[in-house]
């Protein structure tokens, strides 16, 4: 495994074998991570905040850097709370153990992330398919108290020189931002005013480049915007607070 570039070869070798059922299930998995399979993939799930997330190649995997954003959310906390462009549901599992008693909603346009959403999210929270907010129930609209949201924000260009385990693994449609990674960010910015309670917090991750454009995009929407970064996971949130 270290010849083919896995830095931490030991360790992901050993929860390999912890994972296999079987000598020929960890052979399996092994050659899996030699060919450059992500090891999340491998073994079927993702540690995120001390949880433990099912992913699939058909999945974006959380990000350790996305933690930022969760403790942010958790630290503003309310009562009805969003995870838009939900993927796994990880980021909405996660603030459904850090705010008890939330009521939890998760959205994705995308019908694999819709379908591992409600299997982590199964017994706490509803997961809706459709385009950003057109998924929602209508009964939602000026209720939400915060609003965690993790679109795509990477440039179409910078695809092509991303880590192999991503572009080649995870689906381009969680990964494409458009021309300057914010295309997604625009229409949140657009439409979450009307859906928001007063006072209500939204948090989007992005990349740190692209920080002051984000917050940019909700101030002009009347929000108070500011930017929250974390140097040691490589972590940018703007963090949005409704009017």
């Amino acid at each position: 495994m270290r010849a083919a570039g896995c830095v931490f070869a030991e360790d992901e070798a050993a929860l390999l074998a912890a994972e296999a059922r079987s000598d020929e299930e960890f052979e399996r998995m092994l050659r899996e991570r030699v060919d450059g399979r992500p090891l999340e993939i491998v073994v079927g799930w993702a540690g995120f905040d001390g949880l433990r997330v099912i992913v699939d190649e058909q999945v974006f995997v959380p990000r350790r850097r996305t933690e930022l954003l969760v403790e942010l959310a958790a630290e503003h906390g309310g009562r009805v709370v969003v995870d838009l462009c939900c993927g796994s549901g990880a980021i909405g599992l996660a603030l459904a153990r850090r705010l008890p008693g939330l009521e939890l909603h998760a959205a994705d346009i995308h019908p694999a992330a819709v379908s591992t959403a409600r299997r982590n999210l199964a017994g706490i929270g509803e997961v809706h398919e459709g385009d950003l907010f057109d998924a929602l129930p209508r009964r939602l609209r000026g209720k939400i108290d915060l609003l965690a949201v993790n679109a795509p924000y990477v440039p179409t260009r910078a695809i092509a020189d991303m880590p192999p385990e991503a572009r080649n693994h995870e689906p381009l449609v969680t990964l494409d931002g458009g021309a300057d990674g914010l295309d997604l960010h625009r229409r949140v910015a657009a439409e979450a005013g009307s859906w928001l309670a007063p006072g209500a917090a939204l948090l989007i991750e992005c990349g740190e480049p692209q920080a002051a454009a984000s917050a940019a995009l909700f101030a002009a929407r009347g929000f108070t915007a500011r930017i929250e970064h974390d140097e040691d996971r490589a972590a940018t949130v703007v963090v949005a607070i409704a009017p």
